[in-house]
């Protein structure tokens, strides 16, 4: 439960204690927006720019790809209630339009591990396996539209711990997630700090 609950309390002390290391008494339910920094409230209002762009890019790059998983790569193709149950699920990212001259337009990554926890007030969401590990809360989106925003920072390597949210900001991380089939959801991160214009990852229980 401690490795789980790492970001809950790295996010929790930012917003809840004016950024000083001290644990909250109680993790009290907190809007995402109160937490995010403002680039990364940019990044998160822009995610149709990034759609629209890194789509265009992979479509040139995998056609076939693309046409093969319309539920998952039509950044309008959304089912309501996009609660993800607490559970292990295996999860693949996709990085759509290369964002450097090294990157290719279109990569897709073997399946890792990811898990769902509940916290208590609120739930967690973490990649287990691989070099790049997104580790973060989920919070409902005030705005509507039938989807999770995801608030977190970005483990690399070796490392065992993430770093607060807002000590780094090329780790922090911001992106949503929603339902786009029975028990099939996706996890989207536009405008990622590294290599992509946008990042998708597939998410399937573990059954």
């Amino acid at each position: 439960m401690a490795g789980r609950a790492a970001p809950l309390i790295a996010l929790m002390l930012l917003a809840g204690c004016g950024g000083h290391d001290k644990r909250p008494e109680r993790a009290a339910p907190v809007d995402w927006r109160s937490m995010a920094t403002q680039p990364d409230r940019d990044r998160l209002r822009g995610w149709r720019t990034a759609w629209d762009a890194a789509l265009a890019k992979a479509r040139l790059a995998d056609p076939q790809a693309i046409a093969g998983d319309a539920a998952l790569f039509d950044p309008d193709h959304a089912l309501a209630d996009p609660t993800l149950p607490p559970g292990r699920y295996r999860c693949r990212t996709y990085k759509l339009g290369g964002a450097g001259t090294a990157m290719r337009d279109f990569t897709a990554y073997p399946w890792f591990e990811c898990n769902v926890a509940d916290e208590g007030e609120v739930v967690s969401l973490d990649k287990r396996t691989g070099s790049q590990r997104p580790t973060g809360l989920l919070f409902k989106d005030s705005a509507g539209g039938g989807r999770l925003i995801f608030l977190g920072t970005l483990m690399l390597g070796d490392e065992t711990a993430p770093l607060r949210y807002g000590t780094d900001a090329t780790r922090d991380m911001i992106g949503y997630v929603e339902r786009i089939g029975p028990k099939r959801w996706r996890w989207v991160v536009p405008s990622p700090r590294f290599e992509s214009l946008l990042d998708v990852t597939e998410l399937v229980p573990v059954e």
